[in-house]
């Protein structure tokens, strides 16, 4: 399939269901035009998804790989509480990969896409000898009320969504519902909005392990913090729990007299600490201190 067949083809399945938000012009032009409303903050992101590090194609379909890259930027504008406005993505193939490859690839992108109602604006794709993904996406808050790493203060409440571990368990095993939480993790866009009405001090989401991305949030906000119960799912281990990454879980604190519900509609909501004055980053866990062991693409 030829460049400009798969681009209307991706044009005419992305304007099936999905809607086209605050885009002026989308697919088809050298750039998408976005017209945004008064008074909110644009917030933006962007992840690869990269053969070889975070997927093989001979354990990951081209539909999974397409929701996975999607899902993962959308996590993170859940984390700011934000409503996704749209999305463009950048895929490289390896010229042995037939064209449906390319189109299974898009249904399970916008699969997605459409669930959370984002517009996929544009992209760019190309051959390469490996499979490369790049995706941006764009969300909107009303203005100055974006969650973000750096609102934690000692004595506030620190607290996770779900469970934890399910996904590196899931990457251990290769089967079952555990691998299906690994290959299609559900971002958590309403919760994200929920927190911040709720007034959550700071937040973010869990994608590199629980005690890497907490004392991502301590550095940030110049704190420490002290851990005392983790949700561990069922079946996984608490050393995934801590470190095993790409749960995709919100990570969030709130001031002790914020009133945090025990769910968010089904979502559970689980206290595991406390923020505490201290040395920037420093955790500590049954009475040590937890080293952050999650993913570092640069250790």
């Amino acid at each position: 399939m030829r460049e400009a067949a798969l681009i209307e083809f991706i044009r005419r399945l992305s304007s099936k269901n999905c809607p086209r938000n605050a885009i002026i012009k989308g697919i088809g032009d050298d750039c998408a035009i976005l017209r945004p409303r008064a008074n909110q903050d644009l917030v933006f992101t962007t992840d690869f998804l990269l053969e070889g590090r975070h997927f093989e194609l001979a354990t990951h379909t081209a539909a999974d790989i397409g929701y996975k890259a999607l899902a993962r930027s959308l996590s993170d504008l859940a984390a700011m509480g934000s409503e996704p406005l749209f999305c463009l993505v950048s895929l490289a193939i390896p010229r042995a990969l037939a064209s449906s490859w390319s189109k299974r690839f898009y249904r399970g992108f916008l699969a997605l896409a459409c669930k959370y109602r984002i517009t996929l604006a544009g992209g760019d794709l190309a051959r390469f000898d490996r499979v490369l993904i790049d995706v941006m996406c764009c969300g909107r808050v009303p203005r100055g009320k974006a969650l973000t790493r750096s609102g934690a203060k000692p004595g506030d409440s620190i607290y996770v969504t779900g469970e934890l571990g399910a996904s590196a368990h899931g990457l251990s095993v290769l089967r079952g519902p555990f691998w299906r939480r690994h290959l299609r993790p559900e971002p958590h866009i309403e919760a994200g909005i929920l927190l911040r009405r709720l007034g959550a001090s700071a937040c973010m989401d869990l994608s590199d392990g629980l005690s890497l991305d907490l004392a991502r949030l301590c550095r940030e906000s110049q704190v420490s913090a002290e851990l005392s119960a983790i949700p561990v799912a069922h079946g996984a281990t608490l050393e995934e729990a801590l470190h095993g990454g790409e749960d995709y879980e919100l990570l969030f604190t709130a001031a002790s007299k914020k009133k945090i519900p025990a769910h968010l509609d089904s979502l559970p909501i689980t206290q595991i600490g406390i923020i505490t004055p201290g040395n920037p980053g420093r955790i500590r866990f049954d009475d040590r201190r937890l080293d952050a062991k999650g993913f570092d693409h640069f250790a």
